[in-house]
C-alpha cells in the first residue's frame, strides 16, 4: 500500500474544512430562510384571522344587535375602517420583512470572508426587533383612534337630550362673521354679517327688530354697551361705529321644539341647498342708515371692537396690526397698541377691570394692562403654533385662546408661564365664547361643529348637527346668555344663519 506525504494529507484536511464550512453555511443559509418563510406564514396566518374575526364579529353586530340602524351603521362603517388600516400596516408589514430577509442574505454573504455569522444574527434580531415595536406603536395608535370616534358617535347621541335647537334668525344675505346678546332689557340678539350689515332679532320669535346699513364693508363685529341701547360694529371700511338702537318686541309666540328628528345620522349639505338662504331682508323692520360716532384712524380693516369696563372707552382690533383705543363722547384716539408682527383676529375686554386682550395671526396674544392711568404694560404670550382666532377673559382670573392649530388653552391670570388646560380638537378654532355662570366654553369649528368643554379640559356635548338642524358651514363665533330662560347659547357662520340652543346645563354637568 502506497504510504500518503505529509503535503498530501495537509492539503486533504484543508479540503475537508473547506467543504464542512461550506456544508454549514448553507444549513445556517437554510435555517434562516425556513425562519423567515415560517414566520411570514405566521404573520399571513394573523392577518386572515383578524379579517375573519372583524368580518364575523360585524356579521354578528348586524344580525343580533338591538341598536338603532344609524348607530349600526356608523359602528359598520368604524369596523372596516379599523380592517382597512390593519391591511395597511400588514402590507407594509411584510415590505419590511421582505427588507429583513435581504439584509440577512448580503450580511450572510460577508460572513462567509470575514466569519462574522454571530454579527449579522444579531443585527438581524434589532432589525426584526424594530419593525415589530414600529407595528406595535402603530396598531395602539390605530386603534385608540378608532376607539375615539366610536365614543365620540355615542358621546354625541346622548347629548341631543340636553342640547337642543329652539330657534334660527335667517335674513343675512352673506355669512355672519359675529353674534352677541344684549346685558340689559329688552334682551335682544345682534348679528353682524358680510352683507354690509348689522342685525337686532327678538330671540323668542326669530323676527328682526332692527337693521343698521350704515358700513360700507364687510360687518365684522358687534358688542352691546353695558349699561345703555347702544351698539358697536367693526367693519372692512376700517372703521368702527357707535349706533343707538330702540326696539320693540313683538309678542311672544309658542317655540316649536326642533329637537325630533325622524333620523340620527349626520347629512353633508351640498351647494344647493343654501339656496335657501337667498331671501330678500325682513323689509318691514325698521333700518338705522347713520351711525352717532365713527372711530377711524386705522389702515385696514377693522376685525374686532368691544366696550371697556364702564362703556366710556372702546378698543378696536385691525388688519394694520394694531389696536387702537378710543374716548367714546369724544371720538378721539388715547391709545395706538403696536407690537403684534401680523394681522390681528380679535380683542376682547374684561368684564370688570381695565384688562384687554389682542390675538393675531403671529402666533400670539397679548394682555394689555390700562389699570394705572399714567402706565399702560403688556404682556407676550407664545402658546400657540399657527393663527390665536380669539383670546377671551372670564368673570375669574382666567384667559381661555383658541387657534387655527386646532387647540385651546386655558391660561391663570395669576401665572401665565403655562395654560393650565389644553383642549386638543380634530379643527380649527373660530371665536369662542365662555359662561359667566357655569364656565363653560364654547367652541365653534370650521368643520361646522359646536363643541363643549369645562374648564379643565374635559369634553361635555357637541351640539346636534343633522339633515334638519345645525350649521352647514364654518361656525364663526357663539355666545352665552344665560339669564335668556329660552335660549341660552347663540352660535352663526357662514351659512347665512344664527342659531338659538337651549342647553339644559344641570342634565349636561350631570352626565360628565
Amino acid at each position: 500500500m502506497p504510504i500518503e506525504s505529509g503535503s498530501s494529507a495537509a492539503a486533504r484536511q484543508v479540503k475537508q474544512k473547506r467543504k464542512s464550512h461550506t456544508i454549514s453555511i448553507r444549513r445556517t443559509n437554510s435555517s434562516e430562510q425556513e425562519r423567515v418563510s415560517s414566520q411570514r406564514e405566521m404573520l399571513e396566518g394573523q392577518g386572515a384571522m383578524m379579517s375573519a374575526v372583524c368580518e364575523e364579529v360585524c356579521v354578528q353586530s348586524v344580525e343580533d344587535s338591538k341598536l338603532p340602524p344609524s348607530i349600526r351603521q356608523t359602528l359598520l362603517e368604524l369596523f372596516g375602517q379599523i380592517e382597512r388600516e390593519f391591511e395597511n400596516l400588514y402590507i407594509e408589514n411584510l415590505e419590511l420583512r421582505r427588507e429583513i430577509e435581504t439584509l440577512n442574505d448580503r450580511l450572510t454573504a460577508e460572513g462567509q470572508t470575514v466569519d462574522g455569522g454571530d454579527l449579522s444574527k444579531g443585527q438581524l434580531k434589532a432589525k426584526a426587533s424594530h419593525s415589530t415595536s414600529q407595528l406595535s406603536q402603530k396598531l395602539k395608535t390605530t386603534y385608540k383612534a378608532s376607539t375615539s370616534k366610536i365614543v365620540s358617535s355615542f358621546k354625541t347621541t346622548t347629548s341631543r337630550a340636553v342640547c337642543q335647537l329652539v330657534k334660527e334668525y335667517i335674513g343675512h344675505r352673506d355669512g355672519i362673521w359675529d353674534v352677541s346678546v344684549t346685558r340689559l332689557q329688552p334682551v335682544v340678539l345682534g348679528t353682524a354679517s358680510a352683507d354690509h350689515s348689522a342685525m337686532l332679532w327678538s330671540i323668542e320669535t326669530g323676527k328682526c327688530l332692527l337693521k343698521y346699513v350704515g358700513h360700507a364693508g364687510s360687518v365684522n363685529s358687534i358688542k352691546f354697551h353695558p349699561s345703555e341701547q347702544v351698539a358697536l360694529t367693526a367693519s372692512g371700511d376700517q372703521t368702527a361705529h357707535i349706533w343707538r338702537y330702540i326696539v320693540q318686541l313683538p309678542t311672544p309666540q309658542p317655540v316649536t321644539d326642533t329637537s325630533q328628528m325622524s333620523g340620527e345620522e349626520e347629512v353633508d349639505f351640498s351647494d344647493k341647498d343654501e339656496a335657501d338662504g337667498d331671501v330678500e331682508g325682513p323689509n318691514e323692520s325698521p333700518t338705522i342708515r347713520v351711525p352717532s360716532t365713527i372711530l377711524k384712524s386705522h389702515q385696514g380693516v377693522v376685525i374686532a371692537a368691544d366696550w371697556l369696563v364702564g362703556g366710556k372707552q372702546v378698543v378696536t382690533a385691525s388688519w394694520d396690526r394694531t389696536a387702537n383705543l378710543y374716548d367714546v363722547e369724544t371720538s378721539e384716539l388715547v391709545h395706538s397698541l403696536t407690537g403684534h408682527d401680523q394681522e390681528l383676529t380679535h380683542c376682547c375686554t374684561h368684564p370688570t377691570q381695565r384688562l384687554v386682550v389682542t390675538s393675531s395671526r403671529d402666533t400670539t396674544f397679548r394682555l394689555w394692562d390700562f389699570r394705572d392711568p399714567s402706565i399702560h404694560s403688556v404682556n407676550v404670550f407664545q402658546g400657540h403654533t399657527d393663527t390665536v382666532t380669539s383670546a377671551v377673559f372670564t368673570v375669574g382670573d382666567n384667559v381661555v385662546s383658541g387657534s387655527d392649530d386646532r387647540t385651546v388653552k386655558v391660561w391663570d391670570l395669576k401665572n401665565m408661564r403655562s395654560p393650565i388646560a389644553t383642549i386638543r380638537t380634530d379643527s380649527a378654532v373660530n371665536r369662542i365664547s365662555v359662561s359667566v355662570n357655569q364656565r363653560i366654553i364654547a367652541l365653534p369649528h370650521d368643520n361646522r361643529q359646536v363643541r363643549l368643554f369645562d374648564m379643565s379640559g374635559v369634553r361635555l356635548a357637541r351640539l346636534p348637527r343633522s339633515n334638519r338642524q345645525g350649521h352647514r358651514r364654518m361656525v364663526c363665533c357663539t355666545a352665552w346668555s344665560e339669564d335668556n330662560p329660552i335660549c341660552n347659547l347663540f352660535s352663526c357662520g357662514f351659512d347665512r344663519q344664527a342659531i338659538g340652543w337651549n342647553i339644559n346645563i344641570p342634565a349636561l354637568l350631570q352626565e360628565k
